[in-house]
């Protein structure tokens, strides 16, 4: 498909709320900045949330106490609808697939869904991120996952919800896009479709925060990786219908300063993980990655749904970012997001 700034014109512009400011901090004044910036939704952090409600019962509330966080959710309707926002998604609904049969994780994975599905009618939206498990130990029979996810797709339909599946780089089991399309194609359900995110995609298949250069180094030589990159690029544009993507997210990432550690830390996050939690700004913007090429590859497709900045920005070092000025800053992303499209289009 060609890719004409007119046809842009449509794309939505979207912003999760765990990208500005702190979970501490306001999620009132967050929601003011993304919609001074002329953003039209918002993903909803799942902590924001949380804090939220602590602050509207003037108590500690627990991560499954689903009646005290479904009231709180629904003030935040209320703020979003002042706004003109909608909700576009909740998330991220993590560690959900390829629990043994009758464990309790499993168990407490489908309390976790029918407890968010709550929360998902008070806010009135309709789409439930589920991020590729990283967690070890699990199941990674492809029939097994997508039972499970298949399952979670019935739950949701019964309330005419989706599911955005997407593949986080340093997931157990599908850290490519080519994993999570391969999970979504056997699930085989109308509600499930890709979340894609163009580091997931290029902070897995393109670099590698591990290495002194910042790309991925067990191959040949640099032209070699960017020859198998383009091809994978140009493999998503070819195999991916554009209807079943329900959302780009976008963000660069910093190069790290020092190579990371490539063992898991004590928590046993990955190092792609540890890069995606605090180094990664909106584009252009300090970062490395080759989000214009992932972009492409996507608006290839047909895709022209949701745009979404979803960002982690500690700063070049992970942690000197300030947060006193947030409506400056979902400014700074809104105007990465036209340069995006102006990059991306070939008139």
């Amino acid at each position: 498909m060609s890719l004409t700034k007119s046809s842009f014109a449509s794309i939505p512009t979207c912003y999760a709320t765990v990208s500005v400011g702190t979970t501490q901090q306001s999620l009132r004044e967050k929601l003011e900045a993304i919609a001074n910036a002329g953003f039209q939704g918002i993903e909803l952090g799942f902590p924001d949330l949380l804090n939220w409600a602590c602050k509207y019962h003037d108590r500690e509330v627990d991560d499954h106490d689903w009646t005290s966080l479904s009231d709180a959710a629904k003030v935040v309707r209320k703020w979003c609808e002042k706004h003109n926002l909608k909700v576009v998604m909740l998330q991220p609904f993590s560690n959900f697939e390829g629990w043994p049969a009758d464990s309790e994780e499993r168990k407490d994975a489908f309390r976790r869904a029918k407890g968010w599905i709550t929360i998902m009618k008070s806010l009135e939206c309709d789409m439930l991120q589920v991020g590729s498990t990283d967690t070890p130990n699990i199941n990674t029979s492809p029939d097994a996952l997508a039972s499970d996810l298949r399952e979670l797709c019935d739950i949701l339909a019964k309330h005419d919800y989706r599911l955005a599946y997407e593949n986080w780089c340093w997931s157990t089991h599908a850290p490519d896009w080519k994993d999570v399309w391969a999970l979504v194609q056997k699930v085989d359900r109308p509600n499930i479709g890709l979340c894609l995110d163009t580091f997931q995609t290029a902070g897995g298949e393109w670099a590698d925060p591990t290495t002194k250069s910042g790309l991925i180094e067990n191959v040949e030589n640099k032209a070699v990786l960017e020859k198998r990159f383009q091809a994978s690029l140009e493999n998503l544009s070819k195999t991916i219908p554009a209807e079943k993507i329900y959302i780009l997210q976008i963000s660069d990432a910093y190069k790290p300063k020092k190579p990371l550690d490539p063992k898991p830390d004590k928590s046993g996050l990955r190092p792609r993980g540890r890069w995606s939690s605090c180094l990664r700004p909106v584009p252009f913007n300090g970062g490395y990655l080759p989000v214009v090429d992932v972009t492409k590859a996507v608006l290839r497709t047909g895709f022209r749904g949701w745009f979404s900045m979803e960002v982690f920005d500690g700063g070049p070092d992970g942690s000197s970012q300030e947060w006193d000025d947030m409506p400056g800053y979902t400014k700074k992303a809104m105007i990465s997001h036209n340069d995006l499209l102006d990059k991306s289009a070939e008139e």
